[in-house]
């Protein structure tokens, strides 16, 4: 029988206080109770600690338990698992907690790189890599585009005319249950280089909202007369509704010859919308306002 997690917590805050008093008493809790049944079942004696009511702890107790921790390869008391990954916690003993792990991918992001030629590859458009986001040196490049859908970023292309004036733009998938966590991390990490951040997505609410909360400074949109002919209402999902108050609040407090006043106009005003997959004909990049908290 394993440590459980709240019996190690629990043996964790007894730990502490040993260190202002030479005793702990604790009530028979869930966690003290987890602790009585692993002390059974590994021979520890708590004859004369134990009540119907409580068990008391001393450092006599948790070296016992400490003991028995170490013969099986267990990490020691005080030894918290907790973000760690796997690996990590394989180094501290054959214990392994994956409801408190870090997970394989918090730290990775997706990304484009130009072609990067592989003896027995071959060759394509672009290089997709998964890779750690604290290896990224963003010195080397001079904007970030983030991209919104998987099966556009593997498409994606940064070598057009709006983009023409970026030396090496780092290309960036925006990330999903798998890796919304690293690039979160990247994202933060490039607002404070203070270079741009360019969102490429859906031309909906959602889309825009979600460039606004990852701190873009742009968009990249086909022009706004392309989108008048082919914007539809058909890509307007009802479920989106609920992110149209912040963008309209957004859209009253453009100053009004703001670049993306029209573009919101469009899909607040007019109920029309198209999805990055749809999306056609020369792209502009779209100056979002700096991100304020609107209630």
């Amino acid at each position: 029988m394993n440590l459980p997690g709240r019996a190690r917590n629990g043996l964790n805050g007894v730990a502490r206080e040993l260190l202002r008093q030479p005793t702990v008493e604790k009530p028979r809790s869930q966690w003290v109770g987890d602790v009585v049944a692993w002390c059974h079942q590994h021979d520890i004696d708590l004859t004369s600690r134990i009540t119907s009511k409580t068990l008391r702890f001393d450092a006599a107790l948790l070296a016992q338990i400490n003991d028995v921790l170490d013969s099986a390869r267990i990490a020691p008391l005080g030894r918290s698992l907790s973000g760690l990954t796997s690996a990590a916690q394989a180094k501290e003993g054959v214990e392994e907690d994956k409801a408190t792990r870090e997970s394989p991918r918090a730290r990775r992001v997706l990304v484009s790189f130009p072609p990067q030629p592989i003896a027995g590859l071959a060759i394509e458009p672009r290089a997709i890599r998964d890779i750690d986001v604290q290896t990224l040196k963003l010195s080397a490049f001079s904007a970030m585009i983030q991209v919104e859908n998987l099966d556009s970023f593997y498409e994606f292309s940064p070598d057009i005319a709006a983009l023409s004036g970026y030396v090496n733009p780092l290309v960036v998938y925006r990330g999903d249950s798998h890796y919304g966590g690293g690039f979160a991390l990247l994202a933060d990490a490039w607002r404070k280089t203070q270079r741009p951040h360019i969102y490429a997505g859906d031309f909906d609410v959602k889309g825009v909202t979600l460039a606004l909360d990852s701190n873009a400074t742009h968009l990249l949109l086909p022009t706004i007369e392309w989108l008048a002919q082919n914007a539809t209402p058909l890509h307007v999902p009802a479920e989106q509704f609920s992110y149209q108050r912040r963008l309209r609040k957004q859209l009253a407090s453009l100053p009004s010859a703001h670049p993306l006043r029209e573009y919101l106009t469009l899909l607040l005003e007019k109920q029309r919308g198209l999805k990055q997959q749809w999306s056609e004909g020369e792209v502009v990049c779209v100056g979002l306002p700096v991100v304020r908290a609107i209630a």
